[in-house]
């Protein structure tokens, strides 16, 4: 079964870097700047912030449905970043060196099952709860904080 992996678009957030520390903060956003660690990974570009990078980290709704699931948590966006597109089945290499949590949803917004899995199976993961039929899309998450990642569709 064919995947694509869905990044955030950068337009809603360009914006935000532009404004005080002191506004940001009025809006729960917090600027940090990346100190080599591979713990802010951008949900835009895909890839992990390097040392000196400058970041937000902020609240963002990343399923916004009319169920019980609707859920909302912290992601990073790294100021310089563009939206990446992988292509059919492939895989940014920032998913590879994490545990993963994947989370199935059917076409109205509820949950149908959801798994663990190391980022280096992460394909056989996504084929697995794409084999459920009523399967209409995936969101990946860090398992450890529990952060979302990205979304993930059928090809």
């Amino acid at each position: 079964m064919s995947f694509q992996i869905h990044a955030l678009p950068a337009d809603s957030f360009a914006p935000l870097f532009e404004l005080s520390d002191d506004a940001l903060r009025g809006r729960g956003i917090r600027r940090v700047v990346a100190d080599g660690r591979p713990v802010y990974p951008c949900r835009v570009s895909l890839q992990d912030a390097v040392e000196g990078e400058t970041l937000l980290l902020l609240p963002h709704e990343h399923h916004a449905v009319d169920t019980p699931y609707r859920a909302s948590g912290p992601i990073y966006v790294r100021e310089a970043a563009t939206r990446t597109q992988p292509g059919v089945d492939d895989v940014p290499a920032l998913l590879r060196t994490r545990l993963l949590s994947l989370r199935a949803y059917d076409a109205r917004g509820m949950m149908v099952w959801a798994d663990v899995v190391d980022g280096a199976q992460v394909e056989a993961g996504i084929a697995q709860l794409f084999a459920i039929e009523r399967v209409a899309y995936l969101h990946i998450h860090y398992a450890k904080p529990g952060c979302y990642a990205c979304r993930v569709e059928r090809a």
